[in-house]
């Protein structure tokens, strides 16, 4: 018996990319993302919070954070928000968390009144527990 060895007529040649490898690397890129930007929920604003010497205990579970700036900017859960719609967005973040709790973070050289204002918005928001965001200095 013997066989015939003919390549050129039968063989082309296959120039694929096997995209298997890359895709199970950009999931486990996509994976790695997911968890560590779920770690930690940043404001959005560029905010010095004030530090404290006294240990306070933390609030576990949902909640709503309400972020304010030096220059009077407000930001709810990170997202930027205007006076005309922060009630609104306030309720909205309460009721999709199902908390009653708000948490507000302020820059240390922002004004009381700001912060009384926008406490003042969050309970006629629906909010019923306050908190204030502070760093510990750890004496």
């Amino acid at each position: 018996m013997s066989f015939k060895m003919d390549n050129e007529d039968n063989e082309e040649i296959i120039a694929d990319i096997n995209m298997t490898p890359l895709i199970d690397i950009m999931l486990v890129l996509l994976i790695i993302f997911m968890v560590t930007s779920s770690v930690s929920l940043e404001s959005g604003l560029d905010i010095d919070i004030p530090k404290t010497v006294s240990k306070t205990q933390k609030k576990e579970g949902a909640s709503v954070l309400v972020s304010m700036s030096e220059g009077g900017k407000v930001s709810v859960q990170g997202k930027l928000v205007d006076w005309n719609n922060l009630q609104q967005k306030i309720s909205e973040s309460l009721e999709s968390e199902g908390t009653k709790l708000v948490i507000f973070e302020g820059d240390k050289s922002s004004k009381l009144g700001m912060a009384v204002e926008v406490m003042d918005i969050a309970k006629a928001a629906g909010a019923v527990e306050f908190a204030i965001a502070a760093e510990s200095v750890g004496h």
